[in-house]
């Protein structure tokens, strides 16, 4: 059985997108098969997996609109050693398309069990606003992985995101919980990160991964050559900080 993780955070620029990316191609280097779902309508993640957006046939829009099965609409990342559920534009009119639609919230859920026996895991991309997309990923996941940055601004962002997590587990999805907070962009220089570090520990325990995932400068350049930076650069501090998060997320699933 997939274990299935939203990658979710509602504050934009925390490394989102990066964080599916190189989760997905480290968890593929370690011998697990994944399938990436990109929720986002500006595709980032899709390109960023090395799959052009523009010559996509089928994307997450028609899976949504039960148009298209994910084993018709996957892609195979030959570069990342993943499948891609990719999105591009489209995806924004699904947005309105599926307020008026039956089961509206619980369609992505229903594509993805289809899949079940393909993957070990399924990492989807959300969008950083809480809409009817990021609600389809929360409905379908097992846990949200939240990445976030040692900043005083961040610790609200996790507030809220708790928050949306509990009503989502209340009313929709009986399994969702929050599976880990992964510090990102941490520079262990800066004071202020360091005690924003401190503070999560303290307040989430081992809720907290114990890989923290560096500022590299590599990572920052990959998406530019549409790759992880797993792939990029492997031997880079950043991508060696991905691949021991992937151990670490098999580790404590098992």
């Amino acid at each position: 059985m997939a274990k299935i993780f939203c990658v979710a955070n509602q504050k934009g620029g925390v490394g989102k997108t990066t964080t599916t990316v190189n989760l997905a191609a480290g968890l593929a280097q370690i011998g697990q098969r994944v399938l990436m779902v990109d929720l986002d309508p500006q595709g980032n993640a899709t390109m960023g997996s090395g799959v052009d957006k523009r010559k996509l046939d089928l994307t997450v829009y028609d899976v949504l609109l039960e148009s298209a099965s994910v084993a018709e609409a996957r892609v195979h990342s030959e570069k990342c050693g993943y499948d891609v559920l990719g999105a591009n534009r489209e995806l924004t009119g699904a947005e309105i398309e599926l307020v008026s639609l039956e089961r509206r919230e619980k369609r992505l859920k229903q594509a993805l069990a289809a899949a079940d026996a393909d993957y070990d895991f399924v990492l989807i991309d959300c969008p950083p606003s809480l809409s009817m997309l990021t609600l389809n990923g929360l409905c379908a996941a097992h846990g949200v992985v939240v990445p976030m940055q040692c900043e005083y601004f961040a610790l609200e962002g996790v507030t809220d995101l708790v928050n949306t997590i509990k009503q989502v587990h209340a009313n929709l999805n009986k399994d969702l919980e929050i599976i880990g907070l992964l510090r990102v962009m941490f520079d262990p220089r800066i004071t202020l990160q360091q005690q924003v570090s401190e503070q999560l520990k303290g307040h989430f325990g081992d809720k907290v991964f114990t890989t923290v995932i560096p500022r590299n400068v590599r990572l920052a350049e990959a998406p530019s050559y549409g790759l992880p930076g797993v792939i990029f650069d492997p031997s880079s501090k950043g991508a060696q900080a991905f691949i021991a998060f992937a151990r670490e997320m098999v580790e404590r699933l098992q």
